[in-house]
């Protein structure tokens, strides 16, 4: 029981931290001004991805509510006081919350997306937008995590639903022990999937308009850095 409890808590504060960090990694840095912007005639689809951010901001923060409400149902100190509140939080009499490792993975995944996509802010500074924008002082940035690939700021986003997944959508998680996927366990591996697959083709969208746009604007700097650096989100893959 000892283990458990402490493998339950051990969960709940690597959420708390997970949740955090997806916090600041999906807060946009700087405002985006209207009149800068391009790439607007996409698929409409596509242009819901700042709706889809944050009703992922959302999920994330009630799961991580979820779990933590949870851990202290559990604890023999408040179970009397805040079991009339909470029975909706469990399917299954016998669940349990508890750390795996496909969880701690997750986790470390998250945390190494938000910290390369916070790098991302600081080397970008002003010109960082979540929507596509040309600044009247832009600059081709060609420094930091951009000397390795040309758009790291998506691979810290695909790191971090890759680690979002393993953590929410597996055993051992508030979803899999008590909610939805308790009944329907198969439909796990479908959303992480949908959800991943959605993030990367909104990223390949972007980053064939950003290429353009910045062709355009810096041809002779942009043909030095493209050939300098082929790959888009992993050095020698992609």
């Amino acid at each position: 029981m000892v283990s458990l409890m402490s493998s339950s808590l051990l969960r709940v504060v690597l959420v708390v931290v997970q949740t955090v960090f997806n916090e600041l990694a999906c807060t946009p840095p700087n405002p985006t001004p209207d009149k800068w912007r391009y790439n607007t005639e996409t698929l409409y689809i596509l242009r819901l991805g700042p709706l889809i951010l944050r009703i992922h901001q959302l999920i994330v923060r009630l799961c991580a509510v979820l779990e933590v409400l949870f851990y202290l149902k559990s604890l023999p100190q408040l179970a009397a006081t805040l079991s009339p509140y909470t029975h909706f939080l469990s399917l299954s009499t016998q669940a349990t919350i508890h750390t795996t490792p496909l969880f701690v993975a997750g986790v470390i995944a998250v945390v190494i997306g938000a910290t390369i996509r916070l790098i991302c802010f600081h080397v970008l500074g002003e010109f960082f937008t979540f929507d596509l924008t040309v600044h009247p002082k832009h600059r081709l940035i060609t420094t930091g995590p951009y000397c390795i690939v040309r758009h790291p700021a998506y691979t810290g986003s695909l790191s971090i639903i890759a680690g979002l997944a393993a953590s929410h959508l597996s055993p051992g998680s508030w979803l899999w022990e008590c909610g939805p996927l308790h009944i329907v366990p198969a439909s796990g591996a479908v959303i992480a999937t949908l959800w991943w697959t959605w993030t990367l083709w909104i990223g390949l969208n972007r980053v064939e308009a950003e290429d353009r746009q910045m062709r355009a604007l810096f041809p002779d700097e942009w043909d030095a850095y493209a050939a300098r650096v082929t790959k888009w989100f992993i050095p020698g893959v992609v």
